[in-house]
């Protein structure tokens, strides 16, 4: 092998991944939600014949890496996806690609997932790209509480919600109550001759709406779930659900930009999310997020002495 640790480690800042024991790379190609045109699969493919093994592999993450690019080829390869829109990266220790479900066309989606991963993308994937973190930093979208693309086994996770609006005075208390038939999770039940809703138990997914005849679940209020601290790996952390349904894109959004300030002025180099939050605690670093100090220091945050190494490894 005769490529330098230094220029292993300088390409590996571009999305190209060592071959151990030769001068190849895999070269990861960044998708938006795991969506490309035809067009950009015609050049993936046609570059990793010309500069690769010929192999394209797909991620869990929803990118793409071309397995044995010379050490010599990476710049021919980058110009050639570059040229129809595409680019490599996604490594190290910052905001990493978002990924997200199907539930823009999904008949369980309550949300644009599409939509609102390629906002998330825009502004923290490629706004943030230079901001450094302790660790890598992963955001899910999902469309619905089926949790297809697992929100709650990731840093930040969005999940679609559809709020059930209840109207007991137009509960006639069927014996075939059709509300109580459709819940998936049996948090609706007639008791005593009225519909009864167990929000404990209801996951908001929504199925229940406009199913009652009599009208007493009309209307769904939209919203997002957010869980924090999600990870899998070596040590797998499942999420803590925020106490708040967010109920504008807005809010989310900015939910998420303090959850990424956060990390970054309260996190320790090498610890994922997940361990800064057990450290500080989790209604501590909840309170904070849901408040608006870490906005108001954001410019602080963002220029303060760099006093992180970064964690990540691949």
């Amino acid at each position: 092998m005769s490529i330098s640790p230094e220029n292993i480690k300088r390409v590996k800042g571009m999305g190209f991944l060592h071959n151990k024991g030769t001068d190849c790379f895999n070269g990861r190609v960044i998708t938006v939600n795991g969506k490309i045109t035809a067009d950009q699969a015609i050049a993936i493919a046609e570059a990793a014949k010309k500069y690769g093994s010929g192999a394209v592999e797909y991620t869990t993450r929803l990118t793409v890496e071309i397995p044995g690019i010379h050490y010599d080829n990476i710049d021919a390869f980058r110009e050639a996806i570059q040229a129809c829109g595409l680019d490599t990266g996604g490594t190290g220790s910052l905001v990493r690609p978002v990924v997200s479900c199907k539930g823009t066309t999904c008949q369980y989606g309550l949300l644009d997932s599409f939509a609102l991963s390629e906002k998330i993308h825009e502004k923290f994937y490629l706004g943030y790209r230079t901001v450094r973190l302790p660790h890598k930093f992963k955001i899910a979208v999902g469309g619905c509480p089926n949790n297809c693309v697992k929100p709650d086994l990731n840093d930040i996770g969005v999940v679609g919600q559809l709020v059930p609006q209840y109207d007991e005075d137009l509960c006639n208390g069927c014996k075939k109550c059709q509300v109580s038939a459709i819940c998936p999770v049996g948090a609706a039940k007639v008791v005593d001759g009225i519909l009864e809703i167990d929000e404990e138990k209801c996951n908001n997914c929504g199925r229940c709406v406009e199913k009652c005849p009599f009208d007493c679940i009309e209307e769904g209020k939209p919203g997002y779930k957010v869980y924090i601290g999600g990870r899998w790996g070596k040590q797998v952390a499942v999420g803590r659900q925020i106490n708040h349904i967010f109920t504008s894109e807005e809010e989310l959004l900015s939910f998420i930009e303090k959850a990424i300030l956060l990390f970054r002025e309260q996190g320790k180099t090498g610890e994922r999310f997940a361990a800064t939050i057990e450290r500080l605690g989790f209604e501590n670093v909840e309170a904070q997020l849901l408040g608006n100090e870490i906005l108001d220091r954001k410019q602080a945050i963002l220029d303060a002495p760099l006093h992180l190494v970064g964690g990540a490894t691949c």
